[in-house]
């Protein structure tokens, strides 16, 4: 019978924890304990001591696990430092092991293909991961595998574009395990409940649920909060509890009875699989598998349990006047924050501003790499002294998740909601061995947390937030598809780089009419021959042709320079007026009294 099948009318039992439960009894591969002594991987294990793997299975089968995972939670390339072959070969011997120990019991149990995430730095899509995770899913397959297990993951969309392939070619169960800490929420800062959401939306998913991070009783208190789609199931597989060290090795307290009573209130909600994940033995799986009834659970009642929909709130910020006039073109303002602690040039700009028609003023975070003073902070003391409506930029290259969420909740505490996304500059290499960039995920990633926070912590007065445009890319589809993810994130508006010729202005149009979005273009009013050859060489993403640059003579006064960036900008607007929604001006050297003369 399928797992979906039998899972409708009766509850499974799964095994629990394989890895650490493997260095318990072999240990950790610092000296040569109980023979062999191998590296503390225990997926090396499947070739060079096939006999642990299959002891250990048998361990959980005879213990009344139904569910098993087979040993290849680490098998990939960065894990194994090994070819996609070995990984294969590894693989193959893996599920050997899962058979035989099925094997030696007469009755069905359901062996699942483990696939945990593959360990990369910087952020977590692209298409070599894509091809791995499905390569891995198909080697398993082709073992004759039919349930795929993808645990232990921080969010969908690093899988999704391989769960969609596998399923979309192979006949195949595929469940999705996603890891969050006590508070509900992963590394990427996605909380559990819209992760479970995202994953019953998803028509590739067959089951999903939690497992690792948390101990029971934090497990507990998040599946109540969480409601299975009607389609799909819920699989729980807590910790034994939290970690420590002791005499330098990560050890786990023995609490089988308090773990088997915790597991015994989740079986009063709607939950189909029950297993262990790290610290659990073969003994708490004979604990709850003898006091969890294997009827099919009945469904929540009188639980926390609420659905979630994942859509936006109206949120509107700086927008709002748009909105109430749908002819007013929109204009936002550039200051970048100093290099030093001297910001008495921003200050000054900043008071011209507060007399011209600006819609909103924004400060970029630390561009190009460089550390300028901090894009929030400047933002709230223009904010206090100007009464400006201010936008600071955020961007990931500095910050996790944590911080990410730190920062927004601070600022929307000091009345700062609107905001520009953005992934960030790199760090400059001479800088870049003593200055780790974090980028744990791109400007989507960090839209999908301030949603994540919009729809639970902001409910009622959501923040307001966009995201770039660069259509200088080689590639324009892909940042066509980029906006059209952003807008799926949450993002309200979109602002450019400056435009320098009509080419690239029918870029943005064409982007604009593919998708629909609120599009700022950018401009930037060049003030002299030298900065316009300064930002043509020097600055990445700003593509100035020579046209314009021929514009500008070497003896031009700076009265006269300023004339050419004013006329060029006027020009531009001209040539956008039909599709632009707004502009964005980013005056060099905060020269912000020409935007006067540019909108007169």
């Amino acid at each position: 019978m399928k797992l979906k099948e039998y899972i409708q009318t009766k509850r499974i039992i799964a095994d629990g924890a394989f890895g650490t439960y493997y260095i318990s009894l072999y240990g950790d591969g610092s000296r040569a304990e109980n023979g062999a002594g191998l590296s503390n991987l225990p997926e090396l294990a499947n070739i060079k001591a096939p006999e642990r793997v299959i002891g250990i299975h048998t361990e959980y089968i005879e213990a009344g696990a139904q569910f098993v995972r087979t040993n290849t939670f680490a098998s990939n390339t960065k894990s194994l430092s090994a070819d996609m072959e070995k990984v294969k070969e590894n693989i193959r011997a893996a599920v050997m092991c899962a058979k035989m120990a099925a094997g030696k019991v007469d009755r069905e149990i359901y062996l699942a293909g483990d696939i945990g995430p593959i360990p990369v730095e910087g952020m977590l899509h692209s298409d070599r991961l894509t091809q791995e995770y499905i390569a891995i899913g198909e080697t398993l397959l082709s073992q004759g595998i039919d349930i795929l297990l993808f645990e232990t993951f921080p969010e969908l969309e690093t899988i999704l574009p391989a769960v969609t392939y596998l399923k979309e070619n192979h006949d195949c169960t595929i469940l999705v395990h996603f890891s969050v800490n006590q508070f509900g929420y992963s590394n990427t800062g996605l909380s559990a409940k819209r992760l479970i959401a995202e994953a019953n939306a998803c028509p590739y998913i067959d089951g999903t649920g939690l497992n690792c991070g948390v101990g029971p009783g934090h497990m507990e208190k998040l599946i109540r909060k969480i409601a299975p789609d009607d389609t799909t199931f819920l699989s729980v597989f807590p910790n034994s509890g939290y970690p420590k060290y002791l005499n330098n090795r990560l050890t786990f307290t023995d609490n089988a009875e308090y773990f088997t009573e915790k597991m015994k209130e989740i079986a009063a909600l709607d939950v189909g699989i029950f297993g262990g994940c790290c610290g659990t033995t073969p003994e708490y799986i004979r604990r709850i598998a003898a006091g969890i009834s294997a009827d099919h659970p009945v469904r929540k009642t009188e639980t926390e349990a609420e659905k979630i929909t994942v859509s936006e709130h109206p949120a509107y910020g700086f927008m709002e006047r748009r909105v109430k006039e749908p002819a007013h073109k929109l204009i936002a303002v550039e200051l970048v924050p100093p290099l030093n602690a001297n910001d008495e040039k921003l200050l000054d700009a900043a008071h011209i501003l507060k007399n011209a028609e600006v819609d909103v003023v924004t400060f970029p975070d630390s561009p190009s790499g460089r550390t300028r003073a901090d894009s929030v902070l400047m933002a709230e003391k223009i904010r206090l002294e100007t009464g400006l409506c201010v936008m600071p930029h955020i961007c990931c290259r500095d910050k996790n998740a944590i911080a990410i969420r730190s920062t927004i909740l601070g600022a929307s505490l000091n009345h700062i909601t609107n905001f520009l996304l953005l992934t960030g500059d790199p760090v400059p290499i001479l800088f870049r061995q003593t200055t780790k960039s974090v980028f744990n995920f791109d400007s989507v990633g960090m839209m999908k947390i301030v949603q994540e926070m919009n729809s639970d912590t902001f409910t009622g007065h959501p923040v307001t937030y966009g995201g770039a445009i660069n259509h200088n890319r080689m590639n324009t589809k892909a940042e066509t598809e980029r906006i059209r993810r952003k807008m799926a994130a949450g993002a309200t508006f979109f602002m450019t780089q400056p435009i320098f010729s009509a080419e690239q202005a029918d870029v943005i149009r064409k982007m604009k009419k593919e998708t629909g979005a609120t599009i700022l273009v950018g401009l930037m009013p060049l003030v002299s021959r030298k900065n316009a050859v300064f930002m043509k060489n020097e600055m990445t993403g700003i593509e100035i042709p020579d046209t314009v640059i021929e514009r500008y003579r070497e003896d031009m006064s700076r009265e006269e320079g300023e004339a050419c960036g004013v006329q060029i900008a006027r020009e531009f607007m001209a040539m956008t007026d039909d599709f632009a929604d707004g502009y964005y001006f980013s005056f060099p050297f905060n020269r912000v009294h020409m935007l006067k003369k540019i909108l007169k």
